[in-house]
C-alpha cells in the first residue's frame, strides 16, 4: 500500500538568500563569541535567533516584534533546512527576543564585535579600505521625551524643531557604502564630538594606518584634523571660514585678483561628448602644528581653492534676481496711487530703501542718489 507524500507548503521569498550572505560573514558565529547568553539558555543559539530575526526583518520590510514568531511558524521546515538545526516558533518569543536586545546594546561588547566583523568582511570580499566617509544624520519620530531617552529635541536637518529625534554618526566604506563604524546618540548631541570616537573604532577594526577620511565642514574641527594626523591618516573637507587663519580667505582671493595666480581647470570625462570644464582652482600649503601625548607634531596641510562654474553661474544667476527686485521695491516707494504710502521727508525714506536694501543682501551693489523738489501753489483761504 503507497503511504500518502507529507507535503509542506511554505514561503521561501529572499531567506536562503539573506541566511546565506549572513552565513559568509560569520554572523552567527562572532554574534556567540562576543555576547555570552546565561547557561540557563536552550535551544537555538544567540547568534542564529539573531540572524532569522535579522533576516525575518530584511524579508519583510518590516521591525515590529509582533510579527516575528508567527513570521518563524509558517517557515520552520525552511529555516531548519537552511541552518541545518531544529527550528522552534516559541524560541521567537517576546522574552528571548528581549534578551537578544539587551545584550546587543552593551556598548563595549558591541564594539569589540565590530572591530572583529569588518577585518573578516574585508578579508572575505576583498574589499580596499584606503579611503572612508564620514557623516552624521538626524531622524525625528512623534516619541516620547525622557531625561535619558535617546530621542530629544535639537537642531533638525528635517525642519521639524517639534519633534524629537536621534543623532546617528556612521563611517562607511566609499565608494561601497558597507558600516564600518555606527552611533546613535541623543538628539540634542552636535555632531562635531562624535567624529573622533567614530574614526578611532574604524582605525582600530581595519587595523591600518594611512586611511583617507572624507567628510563635510564639521569634520573639519581642528582636533578632528590634530587626530587624524597623530594616527598617520589624511582628511578630505571642506573647510570653513572658522577654521582659517584671520584674513586667510581674502588672502587666497587676492592672489587670484591682483596677482595673477594660475588657475588650473577642472575637466569632467564624458564617454560620448568632449569633457566639460566644471571648476577652476589652485592650492597651496599652511603649516600646521599640534602637541600630542608624547611629543609635538608638524605638517602641512594642502587646502585647494576651487571655483565651480555651474555653482558661480547659478549664485550670479540669484545676485542679478536680488538686484532686480529690489530696484523695483525701491522705485515703487513713493509713487502715487491710492492706499500707498508718502514719505513727505529724506531721512523716512532713506530708512525705507535701506531696509529693502539689507533684506535683499544687495547694499554693495546699488548706488542711490535722494533728490528732493519743492513745489509751491496757492490755494484759496
Amino acid at each position: 500500500m503507497n503511504e500518502k507524500p507529507n507535503i509542506i507548503t511554505e514561503r521561501v521569498d529572499d531567506i536562503p538568500l539573506l541566511l546565506a550572505q549572513m552565513e559568509r560573514m560569520g554572523l552567527a558565529a562572532l554574534l556567540d563569541t562576543h555576547f555570552p547568553t546565561h547557561g540557563n539558555w536552550q535551544g537555538l543559539g544567540f547568534g542564529r535567533v539573531a540572524t532569522i530575526w535579522l533576516s525575518s526583518i530584511l524579508s519583510r520590510g518590516d521591525h515590529r516584534l509582533v510579527h516575528v514568531e508567527p513570521w518563524v511558524a509558517q517557515r520552520q521546515f525552511t529555516l531548519s533546512s537552511l541552518t541545518g538545526e531544529v527550528v522552534r516558533a516559541h524560541e521567537f518569543s517576546d522574552d528571548r527576543r528581549e534578551i537578544v536586545v539587551r545584550l546587543l546594546s552593551d556598548d563595549q561588547r558591541w564594539a569589540a564585535f565590530e572591530a572583529a566583523l569588518n577585518p573578516h568582511l574585508v578579508r572575505v570580499y576583498d574589499l580596499q579600505t584606503e579611503r572612508v566617509h564620514v557623516d552624521s544624520t538626524s531622524a525625528s519620530a512623534y516619541a516620547s521625551v525622557s531625561d535619558e531617552g535617546l530621542f530629544q529635541f535639537g537642531h533638525s536637518k528635517d525642519h521639524r524643531p517639534d519633534l524629537p529625534q536621534v543623532k546617528i554618526m556612521q563611517a562607511v566604506l566609499d565608494p561601497l557604502g558597507m558600516p564600518l563604524a555606527t552611533d546613535v546618540v541623543s538628539g540634542q548631541r552636535a555632531a562635531d564630538p562624535l567624529y573622533i570616537p567614530c574614526i578611532e573604532r574604524v582605525q582600530q577594526s581595519l587595523g591600518r594606518s594611512g586611511l583617507l577620511l572624507v567628510g563635510d565642514c564639521k569634520m573639519a574641527a581642528r582636533d578632528t584634523r590634530a587626530c587624524l594626523v597623530l594616527a598617520g591618516d589624511s582628511s578630505l573637507c571642506p573647510l570653513p571660514q572658522a577654521q582659517l587663519d584671520e584674513g586667510e580667505f581674502d588672502e587666497t582671493l587676492e592672489r587670484v585678483y591682483s596677482s595673477g595666480q594660475a588657475l588650473n581647470e577642472v575637466f569632467r570625462e564624458s564617454e560620448q561628448d568632449a569633457p566639460v570644464l566644471i571648476a577652476q582652482g589652485y592650492e597651496y600649503n599652511r603649516p600646521r602644528r599640534v602637541s600630542g601625548e608624547d611629543a609635538e607634531r608638524e605638517w602641512s596641510e594642502r587646502r585647494l581653492v576651487v571655483r565651480s562654474l555651474r555653482h558661480a553661474d547659478s549664485a550670479q544667476a540669484a545676485l542679478r534676481a536680488r538686484v532686480a527686485q529690489a530696484k523695483e521695491q525701491v522705485e515703487a516707494l513713493n509713487q502715487r496711487g491710492r492706499g500707498r504710502k508718502r514719505y513727505e521727508d529724506i531721512e523716512t525714506l532713506r530708512r525705507a530703501v535701506n531696509a529693502i536694501i539689507q533684506r535683499h543682501r544687495v547694499a554693495d551693489f546699488l548706488w542711490l542718489r535722494y533728490d528732493q523738489q519743492t513745489t509751491t501753489r496757492s490755494v484759496r483761504a
